[in-house]
């Protein structure tokens, strides 16, 4: 599933390729991916052009003219790609987007993606989206906002995974961190120290930035089909249960933290 850096890549890239690009048609398979009936979906969209595209979290939204935003969600994973030329592009998709140019993207989801035309006015109110977060890749994203989200008994992962306090970290990402933090997934986060929350401040950053300087997870592709470097390889602990942990040696465990499992050192991450 794409995270922080992926969905960065990708809308970096849709930015750069997409932007001024005006709608002339569109091709629906499944229109449950939409939030309108097809037929409205494309009336509405057709004749817009793209001022430019951003993510909010692991949301892309494209800043369309007429006072619109169309809003791309992944779900649990999507492969969402450019062709230049009507000839190139690839038949397996759920909706493909054509521009004027002739070049288009196709979206192809693997399970629950969906795309979302909203007024501008409308954005306040559209409840997925309206509460998230910043990311730790934003500038805004600064130490002295990490501190106040520091608050209250809930453990440490559930923080770094609340959309509402910090946009973009999913599953995949989070073990690492917390290992190269070595805080336990369970510590409750009004009990780290300064120096605790300054280092995951740091780590968080860190783990996140090095993902995106690779072009993310190597299992995802960015929006010209080209795979992400950053592989199994680059796992500290995530994903590795009974294999070594690379500064003790004790055995990575995997454990139950509420509705989700995590990788942890249980030396090095002690609660």
């Amino acid at each position: 599933m794409a995270e922080l850096p992926e969905i960065m890549v990708l809308s970096q890239q849709m930015d750069k390729e997409l932007k001024s690009k005006e709608f002339k048609s569109i091709d629906v398979v499944q229109e449950k991916c939409l939030n309108m009936e097809s037929e409205d979906f494309k009336r509405e969209l057709i004749g817009k052009t793209i001022e430019n595209v951003y993510n909010k979290g692991k949301w892309i939204f494209f800043k369309l003219s007429d006072d619109y935003h169309l809003l791309l969600n992944l779900g649990m994973g999507a492969d969402i790609l450019y062709y230049d030329s009507y000839e190139d592009f690839t038949d397996e998709y759920q909706c493909c987007f054509h521009f004027t140019d002739n070049s288009g993207f196709t979206c192809k989801f693997w399970w629950f993606g969906h795309v979302e035309l909203i007024k501008n006015s409308e954005l306040g109110d559209h409840k997925p989206t309206k509460d998230i977060a910043i990311s730790p890749l934003d500038p805004q994203f600064t130490l002295g906002y990490f501190k106040s989200i520091c608050k209250g008994r809930a453990g440490v992962k559930n923080l770094i995974l609340n959309q509402k306090k910090i946009g973009g970290i999913g599953n995949v990402y989070v073990h690492d961190i917390l290992f190269r933090a070595k805080i336990d997934p369970k510590t409750p986060v009004n009990t780290l120290n300064d120096a605790q929350i300054d280092n995951l401040f740091e780590t968080i950053k860190e783990n996140l930035k090095k993902s995106l300087d690779m072009k993310g997870l190597a299992y995802e592709m960015d929006f010209y089909g080209n795979n992400g470097k950053f592989s199994r390889d680059y796992f500290l602990v995530a994903y590795n249960e009974g294999e070594k942990c690379p500064d003790c040696s004790a055995v990575i465990q995997k454990i139950k933290t509420g509705s989700t499992s995590s990788y942890i050192c249980p030396e090095c991450q002690k609660l």
